[in-house]
């Protein structure tokens, strides 16, 4: 396969066990989910923070602690010595109109509320902004039907944009990590949206592009980057 200068480069980096980076894998790999995306946030960015000014063309995500996949327009550098990454594939999926694809996906999903008329609002969570909607005393019992509706209907925003239709999808988890306050972004709160299911390609090449920019927000933070396979 030729790869060219928009094919993407898809890599799994694993922080090594050897010293010295066993000896501060306690840091590097910390307890509870917001730390590690903020943690994460940083790692990872070694491996493409090359200039000071390089804006971010990589998408990643936490496969487990201190085990990352990568998706970017760049090969990725360790110049610090902290990762084991295995040799950079070129990722560009051939598919044609109704193949049938197996996802996995972490999203910051969100919708704009507040704008003014013809002023994009504010984004807000999508499972937040649709339980503040429910009656107070009614909220606990209807969670589950909530986020799994707010879900299948982002899910289909998203694929009337990206060129596919969802079969079926289950919500698998989701959370609202707050980051540490000395951290980057100080007390930044977000949902994250943890989904997998089955997927119908319509639209192969606006689904590949939609594949290479990620979906949803907080990508900096590990979301975004869906992962797919043939069924």
């Amino acid at each position: 396969m030729t790869v060219t200068s928009t094919t993407k480069l898809f890599t799994k980096a694993v922080l090594r066990h050897d010293v010295p980076a066993a000896a501060l894998r306690a840091v590097l790999v910390p307890e509870g989910a917001a730390a590690r995306a903020a943690t994460s946030h940083h790692l990872v960015w070694t491996l493409f923070g090359d200039a000071p000014d390089r804006e971010r063309d990589f998408l990643w995500r936490e496969h487990a602690p201190g085990q990352f996949y990568l998706l970017s327009d760049r090969e990725p550098a360790d110049r610090h010595g902290l990762f084991d990454l295995s040799p950079a594939k070129a990722f560009a999926p051939s598919l044609t109109i109704d193949d049938k694809l197996a996802f996995e996906l972490r999203a910051n999903a969100t919708v704009a509320r507040g704008g003014a008329p013809g002023v994009r609002g504010k984004p807000s969570d999508i499972v937040m902004d649709a339980i503040h909607r429910v009656p107070a005393g009614e909220r606990a019992a209807a969670r589950a039907d909530v986020l799994d509706r707010v879900a299948m209907d982002w899910m289909n925003r998203q694929g009337d944009r990206a060129g596919f239709s969802v079969d079926s999808l289950e919500v698998v988890a989701y959370s609202t990590p707050q980051l540490d306050r000395s951290r980057e972004r100080a007390g930044a709160k977000f949902g994250v949206l943890d989904l997998r299911g089955q997927l119908r390609v319509r639209d192969p090449e606006l689904f590949v592009d939609a594949l290479g920019r990620g979906f949803g927000r907080a990508k900096a933070f590990g979301c975004g980057l869906m992962l797919v396979r043939r069924v």
